[in-house]
């Protein structure tokens, strides 16, 4: 959803769980269950959540058909991207009463929006993605649903304001808000929920604004999600609350990390507040639980702008990148930006679409990038050590004998760094090319470059 919502999320943060609140409904399976026969042989090659690289498409300007058999006709260069867990917007029915055309405004929990196909076309995605060893996560809607929604049948499933109206949340005035103190509701839902997992063999939902319903409905779903033994589940909250941690999300959300981008290129704040958030976007983390970091995605791209226009263009926006990428979390790509769409993708994605032949020089390095991320544990799950500064985000990231440094350079300006005397005197190889390295006490860099080397 919008970002707007963020100043309200941070007033909802919370640091615990509370107790389910709703008398007769525990954790684990749903009630009265009935699921479809599983479609498909459950794909047995979904990620480590440390492992990650998201892939996110917006159907509506992924291709010109705007469907599912347009993302179909490019997995493979999806796969060449180096993404190994592909993100479906909303493939829902639209509701009408009262609409924006927000996917986000969910008419049927169980349908399929006829502008993207048919279930047939969508289980040919998944199945697409699965030969190509990626892993497909599809966008849940749980806070709110259309006007138009059959749920509206049972007026007891959404808050309602002393007059008994429904009530819209946040003043989204397209959307109905859900009740989570009633306990069919919530069964309902989860039931849901497995339908996809049994009907389109996915791995996996994205949750969004997921700090909207209470913690303990996510705990009681994913509970629920993950008693399904012959599937490997991740889920991604659109949210950042530490009990998001606890409550079974392997993901939340890097929406201060994108904001404080944002402030570092645009209103020169201090490099240095990255490390902050290295710590308090991990409170309540374990067994290498997540934050999914970005410099775009649907919401952004279209209020504030592509990484281009944000982060310097093509140097500047590769610089942050490669942050994004190596530092401290699992990226997220949204489509169009790898091959650095000079245009925004604006809500709701019904005008632009996507100029695959835009900008291959952008493609190629993208590529790079990802690539040395999938070859390299210390990436991916080492430790990392900070030496950044004020202009310069510098650090290394270490597991066992690999150990890896990265110099980014996020201002367009040169900068002189002045490398640590441990780091300098180590043997390295530029991360890339393999080639011999060696570092003096100093480096100059040039605005928005970078240096990656491996020992």
């Amino acid at each position: 959803m919008k970002r707007s919502i963020i100043f309200l999320l941070l007033i909802a943060v919370s640091f615990s769980i509370s107790p389910i609140c709703v008398i007769g409904q525990t954790s684990g399976p749903a009630r009265n269950e009935k699921h479809p026969p599983q479609y498909g042989k459950p794909f047995n090659h979904v990620p480590d959540r440390r492992d990650v690289t998201i892939y996110q498409v917006n159907m509506r300007v992924f291709s010109k058909e705007g469907d599912f058999k347009g993302v179909a006709k490019r997995l493979d260069s999806i796969k060449a991207l180096g993404a190994n867990l592909i993100y479906l917007m909303p493939i829902y029915p639209v509701g009408v009463l009262k609409s924006t055309n927000s996917p986000y405004c969910v008419k049927d929990y169980l349908g399929i929006n006829t502008e993207f196909g048919t279930i047939k076309d969508l289980r040919a995605l998944v199945d697409g993605a699965h030969k190509r060893n990626m892993a497909v996560m599809l966008d849940w809607v749980g806070n709110h649903t259309s006007f138009d929604n059959p749920w509206m049948k049972n007026t007891d499933w959404y808050k309602r304001d002393s007059t008994g109206k429904i009530i819209s949340p946040n003043g989204w005035n397209d959307i109905a808000q859900l009740n989570f103190a009633n306990a069919d509701m919530r069964a309902t839902m989860i039931n849901d929920m497995k339908y996809w997992v049994y009907t389109a063999n996915i791995d996996g939902f994205r949750c969004d604004y997921s700090d909207g319903p209470p913690v303990d409905f996510w705990k009681q779903a994913i509970d629920s999600l993950k008693s399904i033994s012959t599937h490997k589940l991740l889920m991604l909250a659109e949210g950042q609350r530490p009990a998001n941690y606890a409550a079974g999300f392997d993901y939340n959300f890097g929406f201060n990390f994108f904001e404080d981008l944002e402030a570092v290129y645009k209103k020169n704040k201090s490099v240095q507040s990255i490390d902050s958030l290295n710590v308090v976007n991990y409170v309540g983390t374990s067994d290498g639980q997540q934050t999914v970091r970005y410099v775009t995605n649907h919401d952004v791209n279209s209020s504030d702008g592509t990484p281009l226009e944000l982060f310097g263009d093509k140097k500047g926006s590769m610089a942050a990148f490669v942050v994004v990428a190596y530092m401290k979390g699992v990226p997220m790509i949204y489509n169009g930006q790898e091959v650095g769409t000079p245009y925004r993708l604006k809500f709701p994605f019904t005008s632009e679409k996507i100029n695959w032949a835009t900008n291959p020089d952008v493609t190629a390095e993208y590529k790079k990038i990802i690539a040395f991320r999938n070859a390299s544990n210390a990436i991916r799950r080492g430790n990392l050590t900070s030496y950044t500064n004020q202009d310069i985000c510098a650090f290394t990231k270490e597991t066992g004998l690999e150990k890896v440094l990265v110099i980014s350079n996020l201002r367009n300006k040169a900068v002189t760094f002045t490398v640590p005397a441990a780091v300098a005197s180590a043997s390295w190889k530029n991360a890339y090319t393999g080639s011999k390295t060696t570092l003096s006490s100093t480096v100059n860099l040039e605005p928005y470059s970078y240096i990656v080397l491996k020992n």
